[in-house]
Parts: structure tokens; C-alpha cells; sequence
């Protein structure tokens, strides 16, 4: 359908976010010394099927995610954060669209990171100043709510409009990305909006692989529809009447 399990993504409340009963000592020294002392925006999401290196390329960005700092006025890049995606900044082949095909590429996979991060920033009530969607649906958010990344192209960036810095964590567990934004503020009360504007109905797709016997046939892949989706949100901020921002 294009739309995956509910199950498979949600905010993360502190109880949901699985460093806060032990928060690791760098991150407690962040906080102490920045002031961002709450998480202002959490988001997790489940990928049920990693294919390739996918699950090594999602931990490794979470890696380099940890511990970024942004300033107050400071426009975050994701991509400056975890790549370039090279084997000497220990990415692996994994999954990458490329028309409506996925093939291999070294990082293949990061943009679960700044998918995960955009729902986490939405959540906080930050900024949006640069962020694309993938060409094909993706399988761990609902269509209008991913956000992809590709060195030198396509970025996902967000803005620090508040008066203190912020910090970021990330971690990978058991197939679940979870990320966190801390701040010294009160975030909103956010609310998602969706609407189907057209379906574009799917459909096989066969090409030669010489590798196969004559005459057999195997799917690497399950048929997806797309959509062209209209998104919004609404954010009620503590003290202010709701704002709607598209």
C-alpha cells in the first residue's frame, strides 16, 4: 500500500529513547556544559528488512550524529554531520534508489538518518530550510514524512531559532533508529496532516538477468504504489495559538 506498519515509527517519549535511565558520559557532559538540559524532539523508527550493509551504514551516521552541537542561529547540514559516505569512513554497500530500482552504493541506507532526524525536528518545533523526499516510497515512514540525502546533490537542514544551543544523539538497536534533540526550551505540541492528492498505481517491472535459467522469473522486490501527498503540520507552542506551517 505504501503506507508501513504504524508500529514501525512513533515519537519517542524519554521512557521510548533507550540512553536516558544511563545516559552515556559524553552526552551528560553536552548537556551540563551547553544547557540543553530536555529532549525537545524524539523520533524512532523500525526497519524490519535491512538489505545489504543497510543496518552497519545507519549505526555508523548515528555515530557520527552523536554529540553535534548546533548553535543559536546555526543551520545544521546532515550531510556535513555523517558523510562523505566513503569505505575509509567505515560506510559498506547497502540500498539506494535510483529511478525505480534499488541498487547498491557505499553509505546505502543513511537516509533512514535524516528521515528519522527530519520527524525528530519537526517534533521540536525547528526550522525546515532544506529537505527532499525520495522518489519511491519508503518502508518505515508514512509518504510526505522522509526526507533523503545524496553527497553533493540533497540534503536534510534545519535551523536553531532558538536562544540556546542544542545537542543531537543517535543510536541504532535492534533494527530501531532512534534520535534525540535536546534543548533548554518548551517545545510545542505537534500535530501531523495528510492528504492523498493522486495514486499512481504500480506495476512489474522485468529486466534480463542472464544469471537466471531460461525461462524462470524471481521478484526482488515488492510492488509499491506511489502517491503525490500534501503534508502540514500543526504546532501548538505553550501560551500561543496554533500554527500551521506546510
Amino acid at each position: 500500500s505504501g503506507f508501513p506498519d504504524p508500529h514501525l515509527y512513533e515519537s519517542a517519549p524519554p521512557w521510548l529513547i533507550p540512553w536516558e535511565d544511563h545516559r552515556p558520559e559524553r552526552l551528560q557532559d553536552l548537556l551540563k556544559e551547553t544547557g540543553a538540559y530536555r529532549v525537545v524532539g524524539a523520533f524512532r523508527t523500525t526497519l524490519l528488512r535491512p538489505l545489504l550493509e543497510e543496518e552497519h551504514n545507519i549505526a555508523q551516521a548515528a555515530r557520527y550524529l552523536q554529540g553535534q552541537g548546533i548553535r543559536p542561529g546555526e543551520v545544521f547540514s546532515t550531510l556535513q554531520a555523517i558523510g562523505p559516505f566513503t569505505a575509509e569512513r567505515g560506510y559498506r554497500d547497502g540500498p539506494s534508489y535510483v529511478g525505480h530500482r534499488v541498487v547498491p552504493s557505499i553509505g546505502g541506507g543513511v537516509c533512514k538518518i535524516s528521515t528519522t532526524l527530519y520527524n525528530a525536528v519537526i517534533l521540536a518545533g525547528l526550522p525546515v530550510v532544506e529537505r527532499h523526499p525520495h522518489g519511491m516510497p519508503v518502508p518505515y515512514v508514512p509518504p510526505g514524512r522522509d526526507a533523503t540525502i545524496a553527497w553533493g546533490a540533497l540534503d536534510f537542514r534545519f535551523r536553531n531559532d532558538q536562544p540556546g544551543p542544542l545537542v543531537l544523539w543517535a543510536e541504532h538497536r535492534d533494527k530501531t533508529l532512534t534520535i534525540a534533540i535536546y534543548g533548554a526550551y518548551d517545545p510545542p505540541q505537534v500535530a501531523w496532516h495528510h492528504e492523498i492528492l493522486s495514486i499512481v498505481p504500480s506495476r512489474d517491472v522485468r529486466l534480463p538477468n542472464p544469471s537466471l535459467p531460461k525461462g524462470e522469473e524471481r521478484r526482488i522486490g515488492d510492488r509499491i504504489s506511489g502517491f503525490t501527498v500534501r503534508t502540514w503540520v500543526t504546532e501548538m507552542w505553550p501560551g500561543l495559538p496554533a500554527e500551521t506551517r506546510f
